[in-house]
């Protein structure tokens, strides 16, 4: 990754990481498929939610009948963490049109956002909207096609969590921790562990008084005040 911020850069950057959507993507169609879910609500969750965990969950609300206002506050819920994310990318686009803004904070995901935390760290904390725009848009297309081929396949495969494809996402979650952890050299790696850590422990004695994702925005949330407090220490 090098300090080049145009579209074509944008592209070959975040193809690593779209490798893993495919891993995912294909899981979540299976998943879906074996859940009894037609190829085209696979592919409208894909393309107007875009959001892989959501997607999973949702699935196996509807697999359980759940309420559609459950769905929806769940869905929510799950997602809120793209307000804190859509936030902190927003700095990066001051200089750039309202609308702009929309169009990426529209795409933006737990992977594409990683992705320019890590670029910005090879800019001098710089990112273009023509660079961004090119990760979201390449993730996009890669997820939805992904699940929908996942879905296709999904009659080869009866029990898909005997293979492990629940933990997928899991999975590549925990790569996407691993590379900030390497590449972020500004922060420090004690101190993101400490962050970490912190947030760990928020969220293990929040989770016995509210629901899990409740809990999970409050640790987030927590997180993120005491790493600014921890910084300013430094």
């Amino acid at each position: 990754m090098g300090p080049s911020l145009t579209f074509k850069t944008g592209v070959r950057d975040v193809l690593p990481t779209v490798f893993g959507y495919i891993g995912v993507g294909l899981a979540f169609g299976i998943v879906a498929h074996t859940s009894h879910l037609s190829l085209l609500v696979v592919a409208g969750m894909s393309f107007i939610v875009y959001a892989g965990s959501a997607q999973f969950i949702i699935t196996s609300m509807l697999l359980l009948h759940d309420p559609l206002s459950a769905i929806f506050i769940s869905t929510f819920l799950v997602n809120s963490r793209m307000i804190l994310m859509s936030t902190s990318l927003a700095q990066y686009f001051r200089h750039e049109s309202l609308f702009k803004n929309l169009l990426i904070g529209t795409l933006v995901t737990d992977e594409t956002f990683a992705l320019a935390m890590n670029k910005q760290n090879k800019t001098s904390g710089k990112l273009s909207f023509a660079w961004q725009s090119a990760a979201n848009l390449v993730a996009y297309l890669v997820w939805g096609v992904a699940t929908i081929v996942g879905a296709l396949l999904g009659g080869m495969i009866a029990d898909p969590t005997r293979f492990g494809f629940d933990f997928a996402l899991t999975a590549m979650f925990i790569g996407l921790v691993y590379l900030q952890l390497i590449s972020d050299r500004r922060l420090g790696l004690s101190l993101q562990l400490m962050v970490m850590i912190f947030v760990a422990i928020i969220y293990y004695f929040m989770i016995g008084l509210m629901s899990q994702n409740f809990a999970l925005l409050v640790a987030t949330v927590a997180g993120c005040l005491f790493g600014m407090e921890m910084k300013k220490c430094r």
